[in-house]
């Protein structure tokens, strides 16, 4: 045998054809356009979602270039804004937030509604990292023309509710947005945010997951102007009903609210498209109502005042913990803390009086 034969195997492999680069080599890379204030405010008005997307991604940055930027683009989009209807969907996860706001939408973007959907996500305590999975659960509604989902992380602010969320409605409208959803995921003092920031509060509950009364709190009740038993659908509609008739009974015992509406319970199926209609007939009347009454334009006075006194809290907030001389005190005196050298209550005291003597 030949020493070329020799060296022959059946387990050689062939070269075959070389794969292609992963990359195409001749793609250009594409930077990302930085927009004026200008810019930005007309790709707004025009209903650009692109640059309406890149402008409440400015609103939520921390950078303080980011933020004189965001501000900015607020002021001048101000004039455009103030013209949907805002309504605030909370309830417990699993109540199926997320189904009850596709089904409704999906009807309102074919009526030739434009609809806004600020989708909040918990952000994790531990990672700050945020699921962000609106857009997935709402395939058919992100596809329509007529509407923007818009997901964003809490980062443990507010109990879920994303710091800048009010702004973000603002240039919603401005972009021609007619109606915008808050939905918000749930839990803590969420609720009391969205709640300061929309005129109509819409409260899912599930049926048949406990003591119906005894599983939500009552100051969630009090705030809601409607209460609605989702799934109400196959063998779930009988404790469906069962349960908006024990609500019914309970919104009674609670005193009438400023608006002149009485809320009320309604059952419905996203999954069946049932109550949904009906549903959104209601907010238009809470709107008429209140509108001819007045309590629609004095609540959202009422609101831009709260988030005025918001702003100045969270500023004031910001600006003590980022001074330098503050951070490097604070890290001293919770040592002392630590050590029992000191109390809380004093250290506090000495920190925030070094604070306002500069």
């Amino acid at each position: 045998m030949s020493k070329k034969q020799s060296k022959k195997s059946a387990l050689s492999i062939a070269r075959g054809i070389q794969s292609p680069p992963a990359v195409n080599p001749n793609r250009k890379k594409i930077e990302r356009k930085h927009l004026t204030v200008n810019q930005y405010v007309e790709g707004i008005i025009r209903g650009n979602r692109t640059v309406l997307s890149q402008a409440i991604t400015l609103i939520e940055s921390n950078l303080s270039q980011h933020i004189e930027k965001a501000q900015e683009i607020i002021k001048l989009c101000l004039p455009h804004a103030g013209k949907s209807i805002r309504v605030g969907i909370t309830g417990i996860p699993g109540v199926g937030k997320s189904s009850f706001i596709e089904a409704l939408g999906i009807q309102l973007t074919a009526e030739n509604h434009r609809l806004a959907v600020l989708a909040i996500d918990p952000s994790s305590e531990r990672s700050k990292g945020s699921i962000l999975g609106d857009k997935t659960r709402m395939e058919i509604l992100s596809a329509s023309p007529n509407a923007f989902i818009r997901p964003s992380p809490s980062a443990g602010t507010l109990g879920g509710v994303a710091r800048k969320t009010r702004e973000s409605i603002l240039l919603c409208e401005a972009a021609g947005f007619d109606i915008i959803f808050v939905e918000t995921v749930g839990v803590g003092q969420s609720e009391i945010a969205v709640h300061s920031m929309v005129d109509f509060f819409l409260l899912l509950i599930l049926a048949g997951a406990g003591d119906e009364l005894q599983g939500i709190k009552r100051g969630i009740m009090e705030m809601a102007d409607m209460l609605a038993i989702t799934k109400a659908d196959g063998v779930n509609e009988e404790n469906a009903k069962r349960a908006a008739a024990e609500y019914a009974s309970a919104l009674h015992l609670f005193p009438p609210g400023d608006s002149g509406w009485i809320p009320e319970v309604h059952t419905c199926s996203a999954h069946r498209n049932k109550g949904i209609k009906e549903l959104w007939k209601k907010i238009l009347e809470y709107q008429k109502l209140t509108v001819k009454n007045g309590y629609f334009a004095d609540r959202r006075k009422r609101q831009s005042l709260y988030w005025m006194d918001e702003t100045i809290m969270e500023s004031l907030k910001n600006r003590f913990y980022q001074d330098v001389k503050v951070h490097e005190m604070l890290e001293r005196l919770k040592k002392d803390v630590l050590e029992d050298k000191v109390s809380s209550f004093v250290a506090a005291q000495q920190v925030m009086a070094y604070y306002f003597s500069k």
